[in-house]
């Protein structure tokens, strides 16, 4: 009977859960929140400690989604998972951020393709079935119309993120069905999690790090 806190800052959407097994207790997340996990999420932690009455001394594990998605999102997130398993002396579990995001569709055949936008028309990507069974890894690539020809061949794809809109504009396809409005969720971790707690597949706290994909760029000021 695992008790896990579940994280997820990997963008706009500050969303923090708490699960029981399986079972989400209480979720509490902001998808208009911007960037700002800094000076919501503990907040959020709390919350949902509190709208449960419990204590955080009685998790059991504290799950964090690893990304892909923004740096700075992804640091902060991760930063403060390890900082309560440091402080609770608990372990740590890595979600897949593009995993716990196909968790949002329920189908009953075809494949789900989770996409989360990059810049300009590039897209992080991974494929999976309808049993949320990886097909093909995580990448990073650049939509043209040719993207997913082969998946669009062979049946129903669901397309869902926050590249949904981008994708819409180039694939014309009657097997693409396209679900809008999803962000990265909390709500979607805890099934993630209770499997992973349950063959300890935990995280080397002192050094794990977020899953970025592609290395950070700094953009330069224009200011001189």
């Amino acid at each position: 009977m695992a008790l896990i806190l579940n994280i997820e800052t990997s963008t706009t959407n500050c969303s923090v859960s708490l699960s029981k097994d399986e079972e989400i207790l209480v979720l509490k997340e902001d998808n208009n929140a911007g960037y700002s996990h800094a000076e919501k999420l503990h907040l959020f932690i709390k919350g949902v400690m509190d709208s449960a009455g419990m204590s955080k001394n009685s998790l059991d594990a504290i799950a964090i989604s690893k990304g892909p998605g923004s740096y700075t999102g992804l640091r902060i997130g991760v930063s403060t998972a390890k900082g309560l398993c440091y402080a609770l002396n608990k372990p740590l579990i890595a979600i897949s951020t593009l995993e716990a995001m196909a968790h949002q569709v329920n189908a009953s055949d075809g494949l789900i393709i989770p996409m989360l936008d990059a810049r300009r028309m590039e897209v992080y990507s991974a494929v999976f079935g309808y049993d949320y069974n990886f097909k093909r890894e995580i990448k990073a690539e650049v939509l043209d119309e040719a993207s997913f020809k082969t998946e669009l061949e062979n049946g129903t794809v669901y397309f869902i993120g926050n590249a949904v809109e981008k994708t819409k504009t180039i694939i014309n396809n009657n097997n693409a069905i396209f679900v809008e409005g999803k962000l990265p969720s909390a709500s979607t971790m805890g099934k993630i999690a209770s499997s992973k707690y349950q063959i300890s597949d935990f995280e080397d706290v002192a050094y794990f790090e977020p899953y970025y994909l592609k290395d950070f760029v700094a953009i330069k000021s224009k200011k001189l």
